[in-house]
């Protein structure tokens, strides 16, 4: 389905959208802002997060391996340490076809579990995978089981029926996709069949029983048709003047009494410029890929509008392609957790405390996400202008901040130390710093107060100025 223009080029689009190639940075960075973990952690976690993109080669292979998950919906990749070293992590990940590769889920019949059985307890069940080269239909003989630790899955998450079958986002376009197919077929067959026109040959037969007049009429088309074939392969020149096809003439006969011969001509197919039934499917192709249908229309130009102009498909497509890349992050969770795990940073169950706080920030080209953005920014700033006369009188200035700008506790206090900062470096030598005062031998700090100090009070022995910037 992927190789039929009208879905490689939805597929495409889907694959630019979600992942975007920059030579200046990765398509894909680690967030770790809300995690409670040490500075160190973090940067050890940045520093392998960084080693498992340099394996998988992403920065190069990216398109490849989304468009791979977005077509089969299902990606497989089996993972190579050393066994004699694990604490190097891991060292590789080959690629599997999701064909040859199959999870393999049994109930346990051993002894142990006859025993659980009697006593009314569920034995549990054994999972591995079954790895065959020439596919798994092709039969189990050569299959080879592989641990479940060994491979890292990744799903779409949609299902089939009986949920035995992992689909892909192109199942639900078969239907679609189908019916555009035949229907250009018929298209062309139609086009093909009705676009010359023919002539028509009335040949006046008189009294002339049934059976001559048949004969006369079969003279005539001899005697006037000359159809001489140039064959190529062999040079020959034959005559094929006794084969009549629907796109050569008709020859009909006409009764004593009628207008004499005639020839006529029938005109060719009148609307062989109409293709509405054909885009009709071709949009409900796009529409079952979840991709706006104004993308069909290449003519369209790009247009740099107001956030509120975005078509509601541009939205849903967005948030479509959203749910896509966070799918897809699971692929980084497993490996990230199983590097960390064999490199001894952290145990399994650490890492899964903070799994569902780590995030991925993709490279953002979506020209709605950035109209959405800036259009915000402006009506937050525009409602900031008319409240600051009540600022200090009826809100506070954390208040507007907190419920105007939507400044968390962090931001607010990243912004009042890099305003500190800037107002130092901009200002007339004086900096705003906390002053360490020395009583009885007691270095106290004044908390809570920052007094304007002037450069020159440095060189005084009663104060003590402590440089934390």
């Amino acid at each position: 389905m992927s190789l039929q223009p009208e879905c490689d080029t939805a597929v495409d689009d889907i694959v630019n959208e979600a992942i975007v190639v920059d030579d200046r940075k990765n398509p894909v960075n680690l967030v770790l802002d809300d995690i409670d973990v040490s500075a160190s952690i973090k940067k050890r976690m940045f520093q392998e997060f960084d080693h498992l993109l340099s394996i998988l080669d992403f920065n190069n292979k990216a398109y490849d391996i989304f468009r791979n998950f977005y077509v089969d919906g299902r990606l497989y990749y089996h993972i190579m340490i050393d066994p004699k070293n694990p604490r190097t992590g891991i060292l590789n990940l080959r690629y599997i076809d999701p064909r040859k590769i199959r999870k393999i889920r049994e109930e346990i019949k051993d002894k142990d579990a006859k025993d659980a059985r009697a006593k009314g307890i569920h034995p549990g069940f054994k999972e591995y995978y079954i790895y065959s080269p020439k596919g798994i239909m092709s039969g189990a003989q050569s299959a080879v089981k592989i641990s479940t630790d060994s491979i890292c899955h990744v799903t779409s998450g949609m299902m089939d029926n009986r949920n035995n079958m992992t689909l892909s986002h192109l199942h639900k376009a078969i239907k679609p996709l189908n019916q555009l197919r035949m229907l250009e077929d018929a298209t062309v067959i139609y086009r093909l069949s009705r676009a010359p026109e023919r002539r028509i040959f009335y040949i006046d037969v008189g009294n002339l029983p049934k059976m001559k007049a048949e004969q006369y009429v079969r003279d005539m088309m001899v005697r006037h048709k000359n159809k001489l074939v140039y064959d190529a392969s062999t040079g020959e020149v034959r005559d094929d003047r006794k084969f009549m096809t629907m796109l050569e003439d008709f020859w009909l006969p006409r009764r004593e009494g009628g207008r004499g011969t005639e020839i006529t001509t029938l005109p060719g197919g009148q609307n062989l410029g109409e293709m509405d039934d054909v885009d009709y499917f071709r949009k409900k192709l796009y529409k079952a890929l979840n991709v706006p249908t104004s993308r069909i229309e290449t003519e369209n130009a790009f247009n740099l509008g107001r956030a509120s102009e975005i078509t509601r498909d541009e939205l849903k497509f967005s948030k479509f392609v959203n749910r896509l890349r966070s799918r897809f992050s699971m692929l980084f969770d497993d490996l990230l957790e199983i590097h960390l795990v064999l490199q001894g940073v952290m145990t399994r169950e650490e890492f899964r405390k903070i799994k569902g706080n780590i995030r991925y920030d993709y490279v953002e080209d979506n020209h709605f996400s950035e109209l959405k953005d800036t259009e915000i920014l402006t009506n937050r700033l525009t409602l900031l202008r008319e409240i600051d006369e009540y600022t200090g009188k009826y809100f506070s200035q954390r208040w507007v901040r907190s419920n105007i700008l939507r400044m968390s506790e962090e931001e607010m206090d990243s912004m009042d130390t890099q305003i500190d900062k800037e107002n130092a470096e901009q200002g007339d030598g004086k900096i705003n710093l906390p002053i360490w005062v020395s009583i009885k031998n007691n270095k106290k700090k004044l908390k809570h107060s920052t007094q304007t100090v002037n450069p020159q009070l440095r060189s005084n022995n009663s104060l003590k100025v402590c440089l934390n910037y």
